[in-house]
């Protein structure tokens, strides 16, 4: 995941001697916010002289068409618009290398991307309250960068607000593809140890795994009794996500079928595959994971497992199924 750096959160150091100290720690972008005024653009042309780092822009104008030229001039990176201030209308942007986005805040509706998805190639989700630095992260954005990722898995997202150390592991394990960091990384008494700890593989967290979950009703699920072969196979293709979780009748969970759980039960029929039964293709004892574990704790199981491990369900003190974690970008870029 790209960190990009809030230039404007820190008020005290020249932004020269800001930016060459940023671009020391290999700085991924320097996030700079417009609020309808042109004066930024001579900020990037003192950026230009000293650094060939990305421009992240943030404009925040009811008529963001006066600023098309100027990002066209200073050949910036990353573009987006505030939605909220252009009032849903459609924007024509001028043709340049720079890749645009649209930033909604965590009340707006994500559907609201569908208009620009022609013309922007990602989303920023303000994740605090817009305009106020030092805000936390609100945790109801983790199910929107999740909702976001499956209606539109072609395009990216990138994050705004309350990004500290923390935070920045859960946004890289859920495949965010780029963070702004603010107070915590320019302010920080050392942005060197900052950015290590946003860079992080391990963090200490106090989120919990119902935080972060998919919430069951959208998980499929299957019931431990009367489900067949079929059913099975086909709920792991319709939902796309490797598996299928089976509880009984009061919601506690009895099982999983994996791809692998497919596959070695098919293997123990080759020479008949009609002789393969639902139980044959079904873990009765899968690993699973408490909903009020932190972060941490899940982080310990998964890599204390000798094997990868792609899902885990997530139960209640009941045992009740509640939800499911899955870690394709955890597995592939920090495990």
């Amino acid at each position: 995941m790209k960190i990009s750096a809030s230039l404007y959160s820190n008020k005290e150091k020249p932004l020269e001697d800001l930016v060459t100290e940023l671009d020391m720690l290999r700085i991924d972008a320097f996030h700079i916010d417009c609020n309808d005024n042109p004066g930024v653009f001579d900020d990037i042309a003192r950026i230009r002289k000293i650094s060939q780092t990305p421009i992240d822009l943030h404009i925040i104008s009811s008529q963001p068409e006066r600023y098309f030229d100027l990002i066209v001039k200073h050949q910036v990176e990353y573009v987006q618009f505030q939605y909220e201030n252009i009032k849903a209308r459609r924007l024509e942007v001028p043709p340049a290398e720079t890749q645009y986005g649209l930033a909604v805040v965590s009340d707006t509706p994500l559907e609201v991307f569908e208009n620009y998805r022609d013309n922007f190639s990602f989303i920023l989700l303000m994740t605090t309250t817009p305009g106020m630095s030092g805000g936390v992260f609100r945790k109801e954005n983790f199910n929107r960068i999740r909702k976001f990722s499956k209606l539109y898995p072609e395009k990216k997202i990138h994050v705004d607000g309350g990004v500290n150390d923390e935070v920045s592991f859960i946004l890289r394990s859920m495949g965010v593809d780029s963070a702004v960091s603010g107070s915590f990384l320019v302010n920080h008494q050392s942005m060197g140890a900052a950015m290590m700890g946003l860079k992080l593989k391990e963090v200490h967290s106090h989120y919990q795994v119902k935080d972060i979950m998919i919430e069951l009703k959208a998980l499929p699920v299957l019931n431990w009794d009367g489900c067949t072969f079929k059913e099975v196979l086909q709920t792991i293709e319709d939902f796309n996500l490797g598996f299928a979780l089976f509880t009984d009748q009061s919601g506690q969970l009895r099982g999983v079928s994996s791809n692998a759980d497919v596959r070695r039960g098919l293997i123990k029929h080759l020479e008949d595959l009609n002789q393969t039964r639902v139980k044959d293709i079904i873990n009765a004892n899968p690993i699973y994971i408490h909903e009020k574990a932190t972060v941490s704790d899940m982080l310990a199981l998964v890599t204390s497992k000798s094997f990868p491990i792609l899902f885990l369900p997530v139960t209640d003190d009941h045992h009740r199924l509640t939800g499911a974690v899955t870690f394709n970008n955890l597995i592939r870029g920090e495990v």
